[in-house]
């Protein structure tokens, strides 16, 4: 079965004047994925998902949501739309039940329809007991709970969150996290982030956006790997000479962390660790414990946005 791609946008470019600020920018989104727009502040991420909800009109290029043309069809393309800007449009003055009240008339919910609406969206964001609640007097991780959900009140196919964890304390982003990957389980989450931490927890996709351009994509397991080093380290109880440590095959550089803990990178195509393991066993080391180096999202993104910084200096 074709995987269901419930967002298309083809090279989408948005002037500033003469600037271009968004440069040919290509894009998609099936369903059931949470995709990453990512990049440093000023990249271009807030302009391209306010293309993306229609918000804004490209100077050239096509948006599709869910086989609706944005340019030929907006009120349907919209209709599919949950859009949560970087300040989510609240009325601080309201109570939360009147609020996605009033939210659900907008996105034309029938009238015998909103209540369930109500229930269904206050349930999915954590805010069945906050209804007679006056928004401002939220803190601000239940004002953002509030903020999404308006955004799916109308149950959209593609949900749009620009910057969802700003701002928030650390157990508030938890809990921010936690529910965009829980409804990213049931419908299409793009959102934009300049966090590292966001992707790594939320999103099975990632692009990487820098002066307007999407530089790179794919997932994110896949980023975290360009900034892995194959190694590991290991716990010897009666460790060697440090010399003897690269005989081992497929060693490249070891590191001494302390008198009995080792860090060893190794070529990708060796079997060290396993060798490693039966050298100490021969020779009495006595290796208690070995774990492999993660992948690294930092250094991975220093290395592809550095990368295009490079092939720009020097085509």
């Amino acid at each position: 079965m074709s995987e269901q791609i419930t967002l298309n946008a083809l090279n989408l470019t948005r002037r500033l004047g003469r600037r271009e600020v968004i440069r040919n920018v290509s894009l998609k989104l099936r369903r059931g994925e949470v995709l990453g727009l990512l990049g440093s502040n000023g990249a271009g991420k807030s302009t391209t998902m306010q293309l993306l909800a229609g918000v804004l009109v490209p100077h050239a290029g096509q948006i599709e949501i869910c086989g609706h043309d944005m340019g030929k069809d907006a009120i349907s393309a919209k209709s599919c739309i949950g859009y949560l800007p970087e300040t989510p449009p609240l009325y601080k003055d309201m109570r939360v039940d009147d609020f996605l009240t009033y939210a659900a008339k907008l996105h034309r919910i029938a009238r015998n329809g909103i209540a369930a609406a109500l229930v269904a969206a206050k349930q999915k964001c954590g805010l069945a007991d906050t209804g007679q609640r006056i928004i401002g007097t939220l803190s601000k991780g239940y004002q953002q709970r509030v903020g999404i959900a308006q955004a799916i009140i109308h149950q959209p196919e593609v949900i749009i969150l620009d910057e969802p964890t700003v701002g928030l304390d650390p157990a508030q982003i938890r809990d921010i996290r936690t529910l965009i990957r829980e409804l990213g389980n049931a419908h299409s989450v793009i959102l934009s982030t300049h966090l590292l931490g966001e992707v790594e927890s939320i999103c099975d996709r990632v692009e990487i956006m820098q002066r307007g351009q999407l530089i790179y994509g794919d997932t994110s397991v896949r980023m975290q790997s360009l900034g892995h080093q194959a190694g590991f380290i290991v716990t010897l109880q009666s460790p060697p000479d440090t010399s003897k440590l690269y005989h081992v095959s497929g060693v490249v550089n070891v590191e001494a962390l302390s008198d009995k803990r080792f860090r060893i990178l190794h070529n990708y195509d060796s079997n060290t660790a396993e060798e490693l393991l039966a050298t100490a066993a021969r020779e009495g080391w006595q290796a208690q414990q070995l774990t492999p180096l993660k992948g690294n999202l930092e250094d991975a993104f220093v290395q592809i946005t550095q990368g295009s910084d490079t092939e720009r200096e020097h085509p």
